[in-house]
């Protein structure tokens, strides 16, 4: 069992595919799939929320190197969790899958066995994924995966756990991996890459682009927010969406990685360098320099309970914003949108009268390969998309963007 101390939220949150359609198109007649948004902390070894986060990255960033196995990383972690309900077969068995942005492997079998059925097939291959101290072993099976409302995918790539760790008594039964398939390199015997679900739903034509969408709403405004596949939702941006390749720099280039420079009241501290964008991070992640350039300049001191940088009310007040240099375009972060929510501080062992702010030190200085990493934090405040063909991730201002509802 994984204890937890505390559940932030549960958001549901709505799986969209474009189907035969334009990109940029407003979504009408599209595919719906469920999800659970699962906050919670205290995994095995983890204290607070910065803690988790920390150690997800640790881990993804040491991934492209020697495996360092670390007590304290398991797959469930993360602090932000995303559970798709999937069907696999035909008939369909359903499995509650974590949804992962920071993996690509998608497998089953850690609690509910795998049911064979007659569009199951067995590769003769075997599987291997590590996600730190947690991991998975088992067969690939090609099989037939149902995301809901007609959205089918044929001949998927599935690994069947024959063991695992770090999944066992949480409900979960494995994970649907969305990030981009040289993440798969590796993991299957006799095999270079995988096809991922992003890109199989793409060969098939079951939706017109290899594109992920992501909107969250902030949690303080409501408990929804979607997912789209084939493109993204028209209707919640404002603006254009300013795209910028996937970064050169290892190892964020493994993931879905960008080249950003951050400042604080107009002033740097964080120079032009690599990191990534994480659906499974929850908090705003920077190299130890910045974030102690950032802590300074806010008057932030560091909260033992909650691992994160407490301000008073005057502190919150004369907060500057905070943007993130994107390729040509700037994304900024009014004083709002740089605090925890405030109606959510003792779900994660704070105060409700303290005032926390979301960035927390990354763990490495500047120069690591992944200085930064934007998380749900960002999400929430930026719509974001995926785009596996053009490599590249997309940003744009939603209505929320400017919210003070924090």
């Amino acid at each position: 069992m994984f204890p937890y101390r505390a559940l932030l939220s549960i958001l549901p949150l709505y799986l969209l595919a474009v189907a035969a359609s334009p990109v940029h198109r407003t979504l009408g007649g599209v595919g719906k799939l469920a999800l659970t948004l699962i906050t919670r902390l205290n995994a095995t070894g983890i204290s607070t929320i910065a803690d988790a986060d920390r150690a997800r990255i640790k881990f993804m960033r040491e991934k492209g190197g020697p495996r360092k196995r670390d007590a304290s990383v398991s797959v469930t972690n993360s602090v932000v969790l995303y559970l798709a309900q999937v069907g696999v077969g035909s008939p369909p068995t359903e499995y509650t899958l974590l949804v992962d942005t920071g993996s690509s492997n998608t497998w089953v079998g850690a609690n509910k066995a795998y049911t064979p059925t007659s569009t199951s097939h067995y590769t003769g291959d075997t599987v291997y994924v590590s996600y730190g101290s947690g991991n998975f072993s088992g067969r690939e099976y090609t099989d037939t995966v149902s995301l809901g409302n007609g959205l089918t995918i044929n001949q998927q790539s599935i690994g069947v756990a024959t063991q695992s760790q770090g999944l066992i008594g949480t409900g979960i039964d494995g994970i649907i991996g969305l990030g981009p398939a040289d993440l798969t390199r590796g993991t299957v015997s006799n095999t270079n890459t995988v096809p991922t679900v992003v890109d199989n739903l793409y060969s098939q034509g079951a939706v017109s682009s290899a594109v992920l969408g992501v909107y969250f709403i902030p949690a303080s405004n409501s408990n929804s927010g979607e997912l789209t596949f084939g493109g993204y939702d028209a209707s919640v941006i404002s603006g254009t969406v300013n795209y910028v390749p996937i970064t050169s720099t290892y190892p964020s280039n493994l993931y879905w990685g960008i080249d950003q420079s951050i400042t604080y009241g107009g002033n740097t501290i964080l120079s032009n360098t690599a990191g990534i964008v994480d659906t499974g991070t929850t908090l705003i992640l920077i190299a130890t320099n910045a974030f102690q350039t950032y802590q300074s300049a806010t008057g932030g001191v560091m909260d033992t309970a909650t691992g994160l940088l407490r301000i008073t009310q005057s502190q919150y007040t004369n907060l500057q914003m905070l943007s993130f240099h994107v390729g040509t375009q700037t994304h900024d972060f009014i004083p709002n949108a740089q605090i925890w929510p405030r109606s959510l501080n003792t779900a994660i062992g704070g105060s409700s009268s303290y005032i926390y702010l979301v960035v927390a030190d990354i763990g490495t200085p500047s120069g690591s390969g992944m200085d930064f990493t934007n998380g749900y934090a960002f999400l929430e405040r930026y719509y974001s998309i995926y785009d596996t063909a053009n490599a590249r991730v997309g940003f744009a201002a939603t209505s929320y963007t400017d919210s003070t509802s924090n």
